[in-house]
């Protein structure tokens, strides 16, 4: 279970918006990394779309981004404690088990059975394991065995890792970002299960182009990779994207307005389109420019 748990955000990490951009900016060659500045021209701190899990060997770190680091007086993360394996398993088993629906088999669409047998095989389970588990728990834990990347290497874990001593502040926690899923109708669990095979399925060989796609900086092309995803159930959307950025919005201006300037980190998605923070926050006075 301790394998699983750290998946907690995968679904979340990115949507399938178009990104805004600045007229005639450089492409980039690094993940995209943007300053927000306040109606006198002051620098209010920054926002960093993150990737839940990596290879081992993708480079991420750029200069201006360890200078953000640097001068940032705290670290704003979706959850702060991502190293307490037990915690975080215990939280997950709590919640995960308490109203489960069945053999999780015939919760599976038929067309992607074939692929929950091969997600079996790769987690080294039986088909029971996951009888017990509610349907979103169920989807968050095959998502893990179908990625790539390994979710130690993830980049809120390193920037948590990297702020040390100073003050991190979490916009949710483990608890209220499982309570998302947890919250979830049955059909749009079964709905979240189901894209998670679906995209195992399609694009399972082309799960390393994401990490690629994300520390390029292209935030056109990998707009264009998750529109494919998990987020274009509009349901989904709303619960997992939408929903969450109106609520992290009002806590960042907070944040943004006090004296301390915070180096926002969470999933690149929140970043992208309309509903993403940095259009958000543009709508309530704030300028958010891409410098990287």
């Amino acid at each position: 279970m301790k394998r699983f748990i750290s998946c907690l955000a995968i679904a979340l990490t990115l949507s399938a918006c178009q990104p805004r951009n600045d007229e005639g900016a450089v492409p980039a060659s690094y993940p995209a990394l943007w300053e927000v500045t306040g109606p006198d021209g002051q620098s209010e701190g920054w926002l960093f779309g993150t990737i839940h899990a990596l290879p081992e060997d993708v480079e991420w770190q750029s200069p201006r981004l360890t200078q953000a680091m640097g001068d940032a007086d705290m670290l704003v993360v979706e959850v702060a404690n991502l190293d307490d394996g037990a915690a975080l398993s215990k939280l997950f088993e709590d919640m995960a088990f308490d109203t489960p629906s069945g053999p999780i088999r015939q919760r599976v669409a038929p067309e992607l059975r074939e692929e929950f047998d091969k997600l079996l095989v790769e987690a080294r389970v039986r088909r029971s394991y996951f009888d017990p588990m509610e349907s979103w728990a169920a989807a968050l834990a095959l998502a893990q065995v179908a990625q790539d990347g390994e979710s130690e290497n993830g980049v809120d874990r390193t920037l948590i890792r990297e702020f040390k001593g100073r003050e991190i502040v979490e916009l949710e926690g483990a608890q209220a970002q499982l309570s998302i899923f947890d919250r979830l109708p049955e059909r749009e669990q079964r709905d979240l299960l189901n894209a998670v095979l679906e995209e195992a399925a399609k694009y399972g060989n082309e799960s390393g182009d994401l990490a690629s796609v994300w520390s390029s900086g292209d935030l056109e092309e990998l707009a264009r990779v998750t529109q494919r995803g998990i987020l274009s159930d509009k349901e989904l959307k709303q619960a997992l994207l939408v929903d969450r950025n109106a609520a992290w919005t009002a806590q960042l201006e907070n944040l943004f307005s006090a004296k301390e300037r915070p180096l926002v980190a969470v999933g690149a998605g929140h970043l992208l389109g309309p509903e993403g923070l940095p259009a958000q926050l543009e709508k309530i006075g704030y300028t958010v420019r891409r410098v990287e």
